[in-house]
Parts: C-alpha cells; sequence; structure tokens
C-alpha cells in the first residue's frame, strides 16, 4: 500500500473511507454491537438463567471471574460491578492462577468464566484443578460445543454471528455481549438480595450519593477542642479573642454546665461594635449581641441534611452550633465544612 502523505487530512482521502462513511461505520458498527445483544435476550433460556442466578445468589463464599485477553478485562469490570451492587467478587487472571493465584479459590466459591471459543488453553488448563476444589462453575461463552462448555456446571449462550471489527478478528461484539450479560447478572443479584440505596452508598462512600447518606456533622464539624467555647457574661474582648484563635468566624456560647446559650459569629460583633460609642464598649458582653436560640444540629444529623438547614430558609446562615441530646455544646459547624467536603 502507498504511503500516505505526511499532512492533515491525508487520512480522509484514503481510497478505502471517506470522510462521511466515518460517521456511518460508526454508526453501523454500534447498531451490530445493540442487535447482538437483542438477539442475546431472545437466546437466552430461562432454565439456565434460573440456574445461574441461584449458584449466584446463594454462593457462601465469593464469585471468582476469569477471562484471558479482552475477555480478562470485561471480567474485571463484571466483577468490579458484583462487589459494588452487594455480591462479593473478584477478578483472577489465569496465568496468575497457574502460578500459585489459584490458592484464593475456596470450595465456598462460585467460579464465572468469561471465553468466546472454549478453548483457551490457560482456561482449559486451570479446569482439572478448579474441579479439585468442587467449586461450580459458570461459563459466559460463545461456543456452545467446546471443551469449557462440557465441563461448565452452567452457562449463558454468548454467541455473537460475527464481530464488530471490519475483520472479523478484533473481540469487539463478543465482548460486549460477554459484559451485558455480566451488568444483567449483577442487577439481577442486587434486585434478589434486597440491596437498598443505603446499601448502595455504603459500598460507595467517596461519591456524591454515598457521601449524602452516610456522611455525618460529627464527621465534619469542629470540636470543641479545635474551636474554644465562651462563657455567658464574657466581655466583648473575649470574644474577639475565641473567634480570632478559633479562626472559623464564629464562636458558641455556653452556660455554666456547658449548655448552648448563643452564636456569635464575625458579624454579630462588628455591628455590636459599629452601634455603640468607646464608653458603651466598655461594658459590652456577650448576652447582648449574641444570637439566643440559633439553628442547631446533632453529631449524628446527616451532613447533608445539615446543609439543608442552612440554605433552606429565608436568609442563609454558614454556621451551625453542635449540640447533643442533652444540649451540651460539642462543636461547631460551616458551610464551608460541607461544601469542602464534596456534597
Amino acid at each position: 500500500m502507498a504511503d500516505l502523505p505526511n499532512r492533515p487530512g491525508a487520512l480522509y482521502e484514503s481510497p478505502y473511507m471517506t470522510k462521511r462513511n466515518h460517521f456511518v461505520a460508526v454508526l453501523d458498527l454500534l447498531r451490530r454491537e445493540s442487535e447482538a445483544i437483542a438477539r442475546t435476550a431472545t437466546r437466552l433460556k430461562e432454565s439456565q438463567v434460573e440456574r445461574v442466578i441461584h449458584l449466584l445468589a446463594e454462593c457462601p463464599g465469593k464469585i471468582v471471574v476469569l477471562g484471558v485477553g479482552k475477555s480478562g478485562i470485561i471480567a474485571q469490570k463484571i466483577a468490579a460491578t458484583m462487589t459494588s451492587t452487594g455480591t462479593s467478587a473478584l477478578y483472577l487472571n489465569p496465568l496468575d492462577a497457574l502460578h500459585g493465584g489459584i490458592g484464593i479459590v475456596s470450595s465456598d466459591d462460585v467460579v464465572v468464566i468469561l471465553s468466546n471459543s472454549g478453548e483457551t488453553d490457560e482456561i482449559l488448563e486451570m479446569l482439572p484443578f478448579l474441579k479439585q476444589r468442587q467449586v461450580p462453575i459458570v461459563a459466559i461463552i460463545g461456543n456452545l460445543n467446546s471443551t469449557l462448555a462440557r465441563r461448565a456446571d452452567a452457562l449463558l449462550d454468548a454467541s455473537v454471528e460475527q464481530e464488530a471489527c471490519p475483520l472479523n478478528l478484533a473481540p469487539t461484539t463478543s465482548t460486549t455481549v460477554a459484559l451485558a450479560i455480566g451488568d444483567a447478572l449483577a442487577m439481577t443479584l442486587m434486585q434478589v438480595k434486597g440491596l437498598t440505596l443505603n446499601d448502595f452508598a455504603v459500598n460507595h462512600p467517596a461519591g456524591r450519593l454515598g457521601k449524602r447518606l452516610t456522611l455525618k456533622v460529627a464527621d465534619l464539624m469542629h470540636s470543641e477542642a479545635e474551636n474554644p467555647t465562651i462563657d455567658l457574661g464574657s466581655p466583648w474582648v473575649e470574644v474577639v479573642r475565641a473567634i480570632s484563635n478559633g479562626g472559623l468566624g464564629a464562636v458558641n456560647v455556653v452556660d455554666n454546665n456547658g449548655k448552648l446559650a448563643g452564636l456569635i459569629t464575625d458579624g454579630d460583633l462588628r455591628r455590636a461594635i459599629q452601634r455603640l460609642d468607646h464608653a458603651a464598649l466598655e461594658g459590652l458582653c456577650c448576652e447582648e449581641f449574641m444570637t439566643r436560640n440559633p439553628v442547631v444540629a446533632g453529631p449524628d444529623l446527616l451532613a447533608y441534611d445539615a446543609l439543608q438547614l442552612m440554605e433552606d430558609r429565608p436568609s442563609q446562615i454558614s454556621v451551625l452550633p453542635v449540640v447533643n441530646a442533652e444540649g451540651v455544646c460539642v462543636g461547631l459547624l460551616r458551610l464551608h465544612d460541607i461544601v469542602r467536603s464534596g456534597l
């Protein structure tokens, strides 16, 4: 084949495909893969699916997913999806398994093997050792007449008429179908096990949903040790010192029992100083300008609910005193702390 000209756009001058044909080709390949998934949905047998779901749902151990090459990459994704949706699973590379990695497989597990041909050497070499461990083997397979299909305890038909690859060589449609089957199994198991929104959030603590359902005020608040309180009767100079030392722009006022009596922000302090002359400032104490009965949060309140307390009101507030069930002041929470957490 002649060398392509070394200039921008030269690729589009290929005699094999025009620029317009690129768009047509992409759409055609997407349709082929989606149609292959649709055909798989009509080809699967109810008895096969029920057998596989029963094995996976009743598994007392973990699901071990195997695959070689591109199938191995799909196997990793399926294992990750299962784990994040309530089914303990892991990926095992067959090459590593034959050199000690198989030790992670126990008799309580179920092994799921992905293979288009069903004749992959590394997979077939593993089968006798898996059988020794008496683990059920589920095959997601493209060749129902293969060695793997005959030796599996349950199988799902993942066969395709041809790959999306123009040469019918690169694993494309076959891996897409295998991935779709894996996703369908994981989502069905999620329903069988009754996974709730809260359960899902616990498995995704770093995601926004996980944080909304798990992150509490206690996780974000500044404790009394970080932001010292002031006592009732403290002069305004002590308020200045406490706010400056705490660095949070506010300070909690407490009584002799440590219970919250009020809240003072730096804005409250500035406004109090502005409206008084120098003589009046000498006797100014915290009770005269603190906010009595401020909006508060408990340490076990979800941080997301605390955010709603701050924002869902005619006039937003930027700090919340944190008190326990007895009304004792235990900390201070800022809007900035919640936003910084990623909620």
